[in-house]
């Protein structure tokens, strides 16, 4: 099967959902010096969360919000009861955030099951439509455009507000901003939030795509490290242009040679480290 825009559609739409996962990974971690690898489990909680509301309910705008606010409380838990007291201590937040992992993976199984669970998209976005010659879901050019519009927010709030350089020069000099009146613990709690509930609601989104079941959180995991790697720690548009880079060669690679294709997009990260080590749009140190 050739590469074309449904191809094109299905690598776009799965980039979208990359970046709500990565991008609070890598802002958390390159600006925040906070190694969260319990962002997967944030993705499972919203997709759990949000395809019970959804089938409880029928409304799938209340299930997306009812996915993102349950990922943000837990976010919410995970950085005001442990991670606050363990700033700078990379070696225990690695160890607390995947002993978090391991807990919420094994609620979500006893709760919904083992089996995947699958959300039907909202009747109008149910179907498919043509695009340059290709029959495309309708469903995942939504996806497109909910993952666009949220990417220009994150970079904008991070790159062009003067709460957002409250963050950067809060990672620079934590003691300085401070002394300027900042309450920068507090600005990276929000951060910490933010990033939560992008990661919830792209849980939600997700559901009617990849499905959710325990696993599925360590596989986006996967993916998202490899995104905040090959874009550069810190870097919002790094990891916008990373998901892009990484679910297209991922579609790409599973058109013509399935099995490698998780092989793949390790191999290019692994060539993009040895070529710039700070990744493509971070800073070196």
């Amino acid at each position: 099967m050739p590469v074309n825009a449904a191809s094109l559609v299905i690598g776009l739409s799965y980039a979208s959902l990359l970046f709500l996962v990565a991008v609070g990974l890598s802002v958390v971690f390159g600006l925040m010096r906070f190694i969260n690898l319990a962002t997967g489990s944030l993705y499972l909680i919203g997709g759990y969360i949000g395809w019970s509301v959804a089938r409880s309910t029928g409304n799938f705008l209340l299930a997306v919000l009812a996915g993102g606010v349950a990922a943000l409380l837990l976010g919410i838990l995970i950085e005001r009861g442990f991670l606050a007291r363990l700033h700078r201590k990379e070696l225990l937040q690695v160890c607390l955030t995947l002993g978090v992992a391991y807990i919420v993976q094994d609620v979500t199984r006893w709760i919904w099951g083992g089996d995947p669970l699958r959300l039907r998209p909202p009747e109008m976005l149910r179907g498919s439509l043509e695009l340059f010659g290709s029959v495309v879901p309708t469903y995942r050019v939504f996806l497109i455009g909910v993952g666009a519009v949220l990417a220009v927010l994150v970079w904008y709030v991070l790159e062009r507000t003067k709460w957002g350089a409250y963050v950067r020069a809060g990672v620079d000099d934590i003691e300085m901003v401070e002394c300027l009146g900042v309450n920068v613990r507090r600005v990276f709690a929000i951060v910490f939030m933010l990033g939560a509930l992008l990661s919830g609601i792209g849980g939600a989104l997700g559901t009617p795509v990849t499905g959710v079941a325990p696993g599925t959180d360590v596989q986006l995991l996967l993916m998202a490290l490899i995104v905040v790697v090959l874009g550069g720690l810190g870097s919002v548009s790094g990891a916008i242009v990373a998901s892009v880079i990484v679910a297209m060669v991922d579609t790409v690679v599973r058109t013509f040679w399935p099995q490698a294709s998780f092989f793949a997009v390790w191999a290019l990260a692994a060539l993009v480290l040895i070529v710039r080590p700070q990744g493509l749009l971070g800073r070196a140190s």
